[in-house]
């Protein structure tokens, strides 16, 4: 027993052993010396139990602690604890969120320079006083520190105080800080996402396998016109359009079944009946563990869009004004017509169709009347052709017509007589107005004039072309010579752009004589023209050429210029009782300002207004008889003398022709030519002279040339001849002196029957 006490007790033992040698204990002696063992013994065991004890209870704080290490690494939390007096701050937590474990332990002033970020400062210590006056149960807040990588982190800080003084002072704040970057992140995607759906034209739903709808974005709602509450747990067969059958649908659902994916286009409907075609597109969505569980379907509504696309291929292929096919289309019915043609060894006629004068009667009725021409003129020509043919509009006045299955060259013919008979009767322009209106058209022939549709359709312009210079309202089948000539036109037409800047135009003079008393009464001004380039340009080449390009307004201005400035000049040297005869374009009467340009000119020469006498075409009034009739009342106001050149050509209208303030009739040339062989001319000749002085207009008659024309129109009472017979055209100084030197003889003085 002894060898197991402790060694104090063992050493208190050793003198009481050695005195026992000599001397027996006493039994009170003995006693207490057993009760100090005893004693001795007992307290040994006490202690021993009380060391053993406070290793159990070290190890067990050293358990928990482990135990609430692992807790806070396993929820991912930081501790930290807040020694307010010392001014540390004590962190411990996972290894992302700080540097080290273990209870590191930072001065607050590092804390908040180092861990804290710098924007995040103020609102944190503004809220921890807060907490720590009591104004606030505890604090909490969301903010940033320094991750243990030295990027920026957002953490959830939460914490007390945990201790005061005897005074009710703060000594101790504990609290934890989460990681909660990735949260915020999902949390500011998934308000992103709800943004993105809620600001989403398209009308985006959310169905189950069964197909019914558990979530719709707003959008879904101002389409279909189905609130949420409308739509959700209805099947979406809400939606369903009879422009499908339940075939379609029913293929829809099972190809999105069995590929988890379908798009296409889709007739949908309204909530109020409207139906509606729609993009749609449809994708499944799987959960973690790649189940499917829902579709989600974004819907488009394409209904404008596909209006809109319709309108853009209408406009690209066809003309807004008359409803025909454009150029586009033409070429490309053309082209399928050719290959047609070959096939079945038949031709193809492409006919070029210009409305004459068209820009004339567009200009003194107004564009307006124009565009209803262009309907009618349009309407005619479909009425013409037949239903396999193509008639197109390219442009202006321009048509197109491209005859399919054609024989030979003598049935094209046949087409082009029938579209000009076709317009021999006038075109309606509304309830009050009719309008006549000629073409000239241009024939070309697959596969004689071309295998392409560009040089076809190039080839018949060219023609239609040659039937304008021909006198239009005509046709002409295209030929190689024709190449040439329309090379020439666009030669002499840039230029006659220049002629006037070089000096190369001048007037020559033709004389008229009065059959009554035979002296000279006036002269014709005629403009000429040699190019430096061309040579001699006659007439008839350039001046269709100056009315079809517009340069006629400027030349028709100078020739007006010219002409009264010679007569003034001439009235200097005692001419003064001739008059000058200008001949005026129709695009000066309609289009240009000629009665201001005419008061113009009179006042800058001093001529008189009655000794200018203005000549216009008889086919030009009657195309324009409201417009013409307006302008030439104009014209007369000023004190000018009007004639009608070229009568018995046209069309005229006796009405008209009353209304007209003219003074004059001008019997065209072609009549007087055969006066004297051809009973017809000479029949035409007497009641136009016989009208007009009905009419009470002077007459004269142009193209005199010989003795028997001029005894025959002498025997009609014809006022005034001009020809050959009198003079031909002459140079200002030789007219001159013609009319200076012109004395009558008995033979040109035989007064008139009546």
């Amino acid at each position: 027993m002894l060898t197991r006490l402790p060694a104090a007790l063992v050493l208190c033992a050793c003198p009481l052993q050695a005195q026992a040698g000599t001397t027996l204990l006493t039994p009170v002696s003995s006693v207490l010396v057993v009760a100090s063992v005893a004693a001795l013994a007992a307290a040994w065991r006490i202690l021993r139990h009380r060391e053993r004890r406070e290793r159990q209870l070290l190890a067990e704080l050293r358990h928990r602690e482990e135990r609430h290490t692992l807790a806070l690494w396993g929820s991912g939390d930081e501790y930290w604890h807040w020694d307010i007096a010392a001014g540390r701050v004590h962190r411990q937590g996972m290894p992302h969120m700080v540097a080290a474990t273990g209870g590191d332990a930072t001065l607050l002033d590092h804390w908040k320079r180092e861990v804290l970020h710098p924007d995040d400062v103020d609102e944190v210590v503004r809220r921890m006083r807060e907490h720590l006056a009591g104004a606030t149960p505890a604090f909490d807040m969301e903010h940033r520190i320094t991750g243990a990588d030295g990027g920026w982190i957002w953490v959830r800080t939460r914490g007390k105080v945990v201790e005061r003084d005897g005074s009710g002072l703060p000594l101790h704040v504990a609290g934890t800080s989460r990681d909660i970057t990735a949260s915020r992140r999902d949390e500011r995607e998934r308000r992103i996402a709800s943004e993105v759906l809620r600001s989403m034209n398209e009308a985006v739903s959310v169905v189950d396998l069964d197909f019914r709808f558990v979530a719709i974005n707003p959008a879904f709602s101002r389409i279909t016109g189905y609130e949420e509450a409308q739509a959700l747990g209805q099947s979406s067969q809400l939606l369903d359009s009879e422009q499908h059958d339940s075939t379609f649908y029913r293929r829809v659902h099972a190809a999105l079944s069995k590929t988890g994916h379908w798009s296409g286009e889709m007739w949908q409907r309204r909530r109020d009946g409207e139906e509606f075609l729609c993009w749609l597109e449809a994708s499944e969505v799987r959960d973690e563990s790649g189940v499917r569980t829902h579709f989600v379907t974004v819907l488009s509504d394409i209904t404008e869009k596909k209006r809109a696309e319709q309108e853009l291929r209408y406009l690209a292929n066809y003309d807004t004004l008359t409803g025909l096919p454009n150029r586009a289309l033409l070429s490309e019915r053309l082209a399928r017509a050719i290959v047609r043609a070959r096939r079945r060894n038949h031709y193809v006629a492409v006919l070029f169709l210009d409305l004459d004068r068209f820009k004339d009667i567009n200009d003194s009725l107004g564009h307006a009347a124009g565009d209803r021409i262009l309907r009618s003129a349009a309407a005619r020509l479909l009425e013409t052709v037949g239903t396999s043919d193509t008639v197109a509009r390219l442009g202006g006045d321009e048509f197109t017509v491209v005859i399919e299955d054609v024989a030979d060259q003598e049935q094209a013919a046949q087409v082009a007589h029938d579209v000009l008979a076709a317009f021999a009767r006038p075109l309606d322009v509304d309830d009050r107005q009719d309008v006549a209106i000629t073409p000239s058209i241009g024939v070309s022939l697959y596969p004689d004039h071309g295998l392409a549709p560009t040089d076809l359709i190039k080839r018949a312009d060219t023609a239609m072309y040659q039937a304008k210079a021909l006198g239009r309202n005509t046709f002409q089948f295209y030929t190689e010579a024709m190449d040439a000539e329309a090379r020439q036109r666009a030669t002499i037409a840039s230029s006659l752009r220049k002629a006037l800047e070089r000096d190369e135009l001048r007037l020559v003079f033709q004389p008229r004589m009065s059959l009554v008393d035979g002296r000279i009464t006036g002269v014709e001004a005629l403009l000429r023209w040699h190019s430096a380039e061309l040579g001699d340009i006659p007439p008839s080449v350039f001046i269709p050429l100056a009315e079809e390009s517009g340069q006629i307004l400027r030349l028709g201005e100078w020739v007006l210029r010219e002409a009264c400035g010679t007569l003034a000049r001439w009235r200097q040297h005692g001419l003064t009782d001739i008059a000058m005869a200008v001949n005026v374009s129709v695009l000066q009467l309609l289009r240009g300002n000629l009665p201001e340009v005419i008061a113009e000119i009179v006042e800058d020469t001093g001529i008189p207004p009655a000794r200018l006498e203005l000549e216009v075409t008889e086919s030009m009034v009657m195309a324009n008889a409201e417009q013409s009739t307006a302008a030439l009342h104009a014209l007369r106001a000023l004190g000018v003398s009007l004639a009608i050149d070229d009568f018995g050509t046209g069309y005229s209208s006796l009405i008209y022709l009353k209304r007209l303030p003219i003074d004059t009739l001008k019997i065209d040339k072609e009549f007087v030519g055969d006066i004297t062989h051809d009973p017809d001319d000479e029949a035409i000749t007497a009641t136009v002279i016989t009208m007009a002085h009905s009419l009470g207009l002077n007459v004269i008659a142009e193209g005199v040339e010989t003795e028997e024309q001029l005894a025959y129109l002498r025997e009609q009472g014809c006022d005034e001849i001009q020809g050959f017979w009198l003079s031909q055209p002459l140079e200002p100084q030789r007219c001159l002196a013609f009319v200076h030197t012109w004395r009558p003889t008995l033979a040109t003085a035989v007064p008139p029957p009546y």
